[in-house]
């Protein structure tokens, strides 16, 4: 009994497209196949825990000592930064 097959249509830009030919000629096997291949590969990987991300970040921070006050105090010096340097590439002609 054949698989049903569903016919899609996605727009891939040429890096992509050109490495999914690539696998598709090492792997020997058609660019749908490819594609179909790497997809099962990547959905038996463990999906990343968004909490386990959230945790470390509120890690770091605890170790920076990275206080609300001291957030801002920092957001501030880079604005700060942020438009001298573009004031001095605008009198540059750059």
């Amino acid at each position: 009994m054949a698989t049903p097959s569903i016919k899609s249509t996605y727009v891939m830009d040429m890096a992509t497209m050109q490495a999914l030919e690539r696998i598709a000629r090492h792997w020997k096997v058609s660019k749908s196949e490819a594609l179909r291949q790497a997809i099962r590969a990547a959905a038996e990987q463990p999906l990343p825990d968004a909490g386990e991300a959230l945790r470390a970040l509120d890690e770091l921070q605890r170790s920076l000592k990275l206080t609300p006050s001291a957030a801002r105090a920092w957001a501030r010096a880079v604005r700060r930064e942020r438009a001298a340097t573009s004031r001095r590439s605008e009198t540059r002609g750059g």
